[in-house]
């Protein structure tokens, strides 16, 4: 099976939900839910001989040319992520079908919820690290998306707007980290980093790669001091805090800890940063968390607490310490999901999240309180169940760890305080919320959940149990896969046992037992303490405002100094940054302006164009006031340039040329319509001298520049390109051989952006309302004749023909001047002809005026083509060709490259038309809407 096949339906399931959502509202629900199913079916053949210890390295080709490949692996430590990713996701999946209400839109919340999941196994799977940061940035983004969810309130804007800033942050360093690792160690593949440990610890810039990857995983796993944007994230919906506390995002960081464990571990610095944070973030979230009165909020700064227990572990660098850590990530998940679950339950139906007015809850809410209460109890360590295993692993390793490294007790001392901190919040979580009296004030009267609801916090507290009570038959084949894929060597002899005797670690969790209680007894007073006196003092969310707030006051600052709605002020700061940048690059090298190229020659006609061109750009300038008349010159310059590609042999941008200036002529023309008659008066001479002095000196740089680098030899790629266009792509047209098939990712591109752009002048124009003039400056009205008779049966008569020519540009491209950009473009000024001709309502009665489904269409087709190359096992993109021989016609070229420039055809169409019929749909309704009263001549 392909790990490429199955992160790509996480994510075709993305789009997929948001769209059948239209056929019913649970349809998106079953959908992802089916699709998550599909995922895990192709994830199970492969996890006997992950069991076995193979590593499985799938590759698929990109761009080789540049060294891009998607690349995938799967190990023990990828395969545990995977199945926490894809088996939490399902049940939350299930828990949120009943956890939305009618007036949330389901389809939304599937499609960012699963390209969430998508992202996070890219992560997991990802073997290329520049591959694994491209995912990294998608989950920051897919959980903005979803921690801002319910859009109208402004704490959920707020919480997700934090949770970006922070982690995009993080990413940019670590895109810096992962850039120095990739050039110490020769490659960006985790096969090599892995096993290269040795190497990154002896460079002298190990200490900078360490700390900026580091920086990524601490922001993205909330670790101090960067702990602050998760509490800020609860404003999400609870299906997606389960998630993200659970099996995704914050779970990143740790995931990266363990997956560089072998290559960045075993230095003191990476024992004192490390360890260092995860020390004091186990403190700080397990403090913080007693204090909290939400739900969800105390559940938060627990995560962090817990995500800091795990980072200690991996700080503190042994290899059973990293066994801990994983073994501890599977427990977290576990009942983390679990407890989130539950307390989104108590807020469904109860209406609040304040454990100051749920009390009594075990009298309305049995079944739901006794769940609640197993996963605390594990969230806090109680035997038998299964965060006792691991809480008892990491009391054990922190008693090594200080033994070692000769620390004393005082690392004991301090993970068994957070141990005490951890009992307390977790007692408090059950009683005040299960018992303590009787509700107060509730929203609603408190009753069970729909029985499906619970479902998956059943399944999970089963797991708790479980785990709890038969921990080698339940997790410890999964936990030696895992661990031996972190340490990518099999890990140490490690035992599960509940009972280990009296050992300092058993002492330690009864102290904690025992402490949490005594806390927890004196909780009143330590409230009033905390409220009166350190609360003003503890939010680190202060700091990021501070700096947010200096940041836009900066920006607004230097906006004010640039900005003061004068083109000019804001050309003149371009214009003189580029002439100082220009001129110091020429005197730092020391070299001179001119090269030692030989100019062509200048000949009679060159120079007439050349004059022509001149005369057109003053005349512009001059006549702009007689708009018409100066849009004719802008087209005299356009047609000048066409020559001078002819001049040089480029037909084909020529013919782009000529085509791009027709419809650029008709969207001014149409804008023209709606301008104001009457221009604001001339300037005065010395705002005019400034203007001259500033054109003067733009345009004298770019001359200058040009200069400078058209006199100098070069080495030219094109006899590359010249040798190869036919044996490589089958085409004697050795520019549209570029554009579909050696530059094809670069067009793919471009006809992405000319398709937003297009979208993007729709959306700016689909409820614009423009009020076009009904006389000219002068006073005349405008004729009634609004569709002449010749101009629409002319245009009628010549549009087969048009469209004719751009079949035949199109498919004669690959091997003579023309392609589908040219013929596109040919097609749209026919068809926009024939709209303006004769009218929207006629033409639309004939043609369809949405062209959202052509754009569509060519990007589809276009992006289909280039990944049906993979399934030949070619990079992206690849083209071929054959010759086959038909009857009467002869021989023939069939070539793939193009369906891709069909692609690009539609969506050239698509986009061109997208925009200029909007605009003379403006017109049309505009005139149509006129009485004949109104349009006398």
């Amino acid at each position: 099976m392909s790990l490429l096949g199955l992160v790509l339906t996480i994510f075709v399931g993305s789009v997929l939900a948001a769209g059948i959502s239209r056929l019913g509202r649970l349809h998106s629900a079953w959908l992802s839910g089916a699709v998550v199913i599909a995922a895990l079916f192709q994830l199970w053949p492969m996890m006997a001989s992950v069991a076995d210890g193979v590593i499985i390295i799938q590759r698929v080709a990109w761009i080789p040319a540049v060294g891009l490949d998607l690349v995938f692996r799967l190990d023990g430590l990828g395969l545990l992520f995977a199945l926490l990713i894809l088996g939490i996701g399902l049940l939350i999946i299930l828990y949120a079908r009943y956890y939305l209400s009618e007036r949330d839109c389901m389809g939304r919340f599937y499609a960012y919820l699963l390209l969430f999941m998508g992202a996070m196994l890219g992560i997991v799977l990802s073997e290329n690290i520049i591959q694994l940061l491209i995912f990294w940035e998608l989950t920051s983004l897919s959980s903005f998306l979803l921690i801002s969810y319910w859009q109208e309130r402004s704490d959920a804007r707020n919480g997700a707007r934090m949770a970006l800033a922070v982690t995009g942050a993080g990413g940019l360093a670590m895109l810096g980290g992962f850039v120095l690792l990739g050039e110490i160690v020769g490659s960006y593949e985790l096969s090599v980093i892995l096993q290269s440990g040795h190497i990154i610890r002896d460079h002298p810039q190990h200490l900078t790669v360490l700390i900026l990857i580091l920086l990524g995983a601490f922001t993205k796993s909330a670790q101090f001091p960067f702990h602050f944007w998760l509490p800020n994230a609860m404003s999400a919906p609870t299906p997606v805090s389960a998630y993200l506390h659970s099996a995704t995002m914050v779970k990143a960081g740790v995931f990266l800890l363990a997956r560089f464990f072998p290559a960045l571990s075993q230095s003191p610095e990476w024992s004192w940063l490390v360890g260092g944070a995860g020390l004091i973030t186990l403190l700080i979230g397990a403090i913080f968390a007693l204090f909290k009165h939400d739900l969800k909020g105390l559940l938060a700064y627990s995560t962090i607490s817990h995500l800091g227990l795990i980072t200690l572990l991996f700080g503190i660098g042994t290899p059973l310490a990293a066994v801990a850590g994983v073994f501890h990530i599977i427990n977290h998940a576990i009942f983390k999901a679990s407890l989130f679950m539950a307390a989104g339950i108590i807020d469904h139906e109860t209406g609040s999240r304040d454990m100051r007015q749920l009390n009594g809850m075990w009298k309305y809410m049995p079944h739901t309180a006794l769940l609640a209460m197993v996963a605390a109890g594990a969230m806090a360590g109680v035997p038998l169940l299964n965060g006792f295993l691991s809480k008892e692993m990491f009391f054990a390793e922190a008693v090594s760890a200080a033994t070692h490294l000769k620390l004393g007790w005082w690392l004991p001392t301090l993970v068994t305080v957070a141990g005490i901190f951890a009992f307390a919040y977790s007692f408090r979580f059950i009683h005040d919320v299960f018992f303590n009296g009787e509700p107060i004030d509730l929203p609603k009267t408190p009753h069970e959940p729909p029985r499906w609801m619970k479902v998956p916090v059943e399944m999970l507290v089963a797991l708790c149990l479980l785990v709890g009570i038969l921990p080698t038959l339940t997790v410890e084949p999964l936990l030696r896969i895992a661990a031996s894929g972190v340490l990518q060597t099999p890990p140490p002899e490690f035992d599960l046992a509940i009972w280990h005797g009296f050992s300092p670690a058993l002492w330690m969790s009864i102290i904690a037992l025992l402490g949490g209680a005594l806390i927890y007894s004196v909780r009143e007073p330590l409230f009033r303490f905390h409220d009166r006196t350190l609360l003003p003092y503890l939010k680190a969310s202060r700091v990021f405002d501070v700096v947010q707030d200096t940041l836009f006051a900066l920006a607004r600052t230097i906006t004010r100094l640039t900005d003061i709605g004068s083109l000019q002020r804001m050309l003149a700061w371009f214009v003189a940054s580029a002439l100082v940048l220009g001129i110091t690059g020429f005197v730092a090298g020391g070299a001179p302006l001119r090269g030692t190229a030989d100019a062509l020659p200048l000949d009679g006609v060159s120079l007439v164009a050349a004059l022509v061109l001149i005369a057109a750009a003053i005349g512009t300038v001059v006549l702009h006031r007689r708009r018409l008349i100066s849009l004719t010159v802008m087209g005299a310059v356009g047609l000048i340039v066409a020559l001078i590609f002819i001049k040089f042999s480029a037909p084909d941008l020529a013919m782009t040329q000529l085509s791009v200036e027709i419809v650029t002529i008709v969207l001014l023309l149409l804008a023209l319509y709606y301008l104001p008659q009457q221009q604001a008066p001339e300037s005065s001479w010395l705002r005019r001298g400034r203007d001259l002095g500033l054109a003067a000196t733009a345009g004298g740089g770019a001359a200058l520049l040009s200069w400078a680098v058209l006199t100098r030899p070069f080495d030219s790629i094109s006899d590359y390109f010249l040798a190869n266009s036919v044996s490589g792509g089958g085409g004697t047209n050795v520019v549209n051989v570029i554009l579909v098939d050696f530059r094809g990712f670069d067009t793919l591109g471009e006809i992405t952006v000319l398709a937003l752009a297009a979208l993007g002048i729709y959306a700016m124009l689909e409820r614009l309302e423009l009020v076009g003039p009904d006389t000219d400056r002068r006073g005349r009205p405008w004729s009634l004749d609004i569709h002449p008779t010749i101009m629409a049966s002319l245009t009628r008569l010549l549009l087969p023909l048009a469209l004719l020519v751009s079949l035949f540009i199109l498919l004669r491209g690959h091997n003579l001047p023309g392609g589908g950009f040219i013929a596109g473009l040919v097609t749209a000024v026919a068809l926009i002809t024939l709209y303006l001709a004769n009218g929207v309502r006629w033409t639309r009665a004939r043609l369809p005026a949405n062209m959202h489904p052509v754009i569509a269409a060519g990007l589809l087709l276009a992006t289909l083509t280039g990944l049906g190359s993979w399934l030949f096992g070619y990079p992206f993109l690849t083209s071929t060709f054959t010759h086959v021989h038909w009857p009467v016609v002869g021989d023939f070229e069939l070539a793939s490259a193009i369906l891709f420039d069909l692609g690009v055809y539609l969506a050239v169409v698509g986009a061109t038309l997208l925009i200029l019929i909007f605009i003379g749909m403006l017109h049309s309704s505009d005139a149509s809407t006129r009485s004949p009263r109104e349009e006398a001549p």
